[in-house]
């Protein structure tokens, strides 16, 4: 009789990168359902979302930063140093970039960051399914020459390619360790904040250019009725200006109806259960710049 135990490995894994390069993508294809919100807008991640990933023999904690960038107010400082302080917390780092855009003032903002950091970093190509194979060698010779990664694995996070191959060579860098969280556990953030991502997504997605990131979503309530069937879920959206209020209501209230309709379905989908979803929309003036406002709708400076 064999009494070897089987080796049980654990470990956090960053996925760091320029806005827009597929981070997100990424993590929900990992999981398996969505826990990160997708836009086409750079800057959508603002808090480290943590998924997890749990097999037979090892648990992979995997943090999605915000895109690195140059900030531009408070909540753009906040989200650089989320990013920047968990290159220092994981077990290896995933640097993505996108196969469709070139080596730039961005990429070379990262990789200085990495000089001070033993952390094994992959460069992870991400959306080879939108380039010839014949680009590819040049992007992974271009990258070389600028710094020694420890792995470069090409990808499609939309697609799925390469996927699970990526996540064979984590495994080899991630030490022996138990189990963080239980097995059916997909991410460590509460229903709360990702039902609130879920409304900003659609927000974000449907008034396209009209509307920045100063957009954000505070859930008042969120209960089961009586009955157990059904969830009521009140939100508020919080814009800048009035201008945005109207734009996010729309014309006789369209507009905030299609953002409820689109998310009350992902909403179902999480909780698995009918969802009832009323959403308000509210100014708070300037809310990017204010540091009490910001904690208020959940960016908390002091857990980083």
């Amino acid at each position: 009789m064999n009494n070897i135990e089987q080796e049980h490995k654990s470990g956090f894994i960053s996925i760091i990168g320029r806005p827009n390069v597929g981070k997100s993508t990424f993590l929900n294809r990992v999981i398996g359902q969505k826990i990160a919100i997708m836009s086409d807008k750079p800057q959508t991640t603002r808090n480290k979302v943590q998924g997890v990933l749990t097999t037979d023999d090892a648990q992979y904690i995997f943090i999605d930063t915000p895109g690195i960038h140059k900030p531009k107010h408070k909540l753009g400082d906040f989200m650089m140093k989320v990013a920047q302080n968990t290159l220092k917390e994981v077990d290896v780092v995933l640097f993505m970039v996108n196969a469709e855009e070139g080596y730039g003032r961005g990429e070379e903002f990262i990789l200085e960051k990495f000089q001070s950091i033993r952390t094994p970093v992959f460069l992870v190509i991400n959306k080879i399914d939108k380039i010839h194979p014949d680009k590819l060698m040049t992007i992974i010779e271009s990258y070389k020459e600028k710094y020694e990664f420890s792995e470069i694995i090409p990808i499609s996070a939309l697609e799925g390619n390469n996927v699970e191959t990526l996540l064979a060579q984590i495994k080899k860098y991630i030490p022996e360790g138990p189990q963080y969280y239980p097995a059916d556990q997909v991410t460590d953030h509460p229903e709360r904040f990702i039902v609130s991502e879920l409304i900003r997504e659609k927000a974000l997605h449907l008034t396209r250019e009209e509307i920045p990131h100063s957009l954000a979503v505070v859930i008042d309530k969120m209960e089961s009725r009586d009955d157990k069937e059904i969830v009521n879920v009140m939100a508020t959206i919080i814009v800048e200006r009035d201008s945005q209020k109207g734009i996010v209501i729309g014309k006789q209230g369209k507009m905030l109806k299609e953002i409820g309709q689109r998310a009350r379905l992902d909403i179902e989908n999480l909780l698995g259960s009918k969802v009832f979803l009323e959403l308000w929309v509210k100014v708070q003036k300037d809310w990017r710049n204010k540091m009490s406002q910001l904690r208020d709708f959940g960016f908390r400076d002091d857990e980083y």
